[in-house]
């Protein structure tokens, strides 16, 4: 859901290639890496944007659900705009993931661990989650790229930001 509006408040990350073209997408469609018996499928939650955190969990457990027991239809695999990979579960700290072409970029999460950092002069404790952003450079540079990861960032520390309740 973050990155869903992350993609709504960014929205030269919402594309994708055609042919010889970035096409400017105007729905927010989110591809989910989820690894089957069968291989990797990308399940595709639609208009990700304007759903609850609730609507959004429902419906990726569906998703899960149908894509491990061979079911998922070739529509719920198409338009996505953006794809989220993750291989925390695996116990992989960091990676670098491939783009789901012609999509414009894809966020990778690692393993959640916890880590020790300074504030106001004390050790504390905290939870730390590595992102890593591929993104195609023939439709973004670097710090348009860096400023959508970085507000990201902000929403997960931050989670106040968002208006949930």
């Amino acid at each position: 859901v973050i990155c869903g509006r992350a993609l709504r408040e960014f929205p030269y990350m919402n594309a994708r290639i055609n042919g010889n073209q970035i096409e400017w997408l105007g729905r927010v469609h989110m591809g989910m890496a989820v690894d089957t018996d069968r291989g990797l499928v990308v399940p595709v939650i639609k208009d990700i944007d304007r759903k609850s955190l609730h609507q959004f969990g429902e419906e990726f457990r569906a998703l899960v659900e149908k894509a491990r027991s061979g079911s998922l239809l070739p529509d719920e695999m198409a338009e996505g705009s953006f794809t989220i990979t993750n291989l925390g579960a695996f116990d992989v700290l960091a990676f670098t993931p491939v783009i789901n072409l012609p999509q414009a970029a894809i966020l990778g999460l690692g393993k959640i661990t916890p880590d020790l950092a300074m504030k106001n002069g004390q050790v504390v404790e905290y939870q730390k989650l590595v992102l890593s952003l591929v993104f195609d450079h023939r439709i973004v540079d670097g710090a348009p790229a860096a400023r959508f990861l970085q507000w990201i960032k902000d929403r997960i520390e931050f989670p106040e930001l968002l208006g949930f309740d």
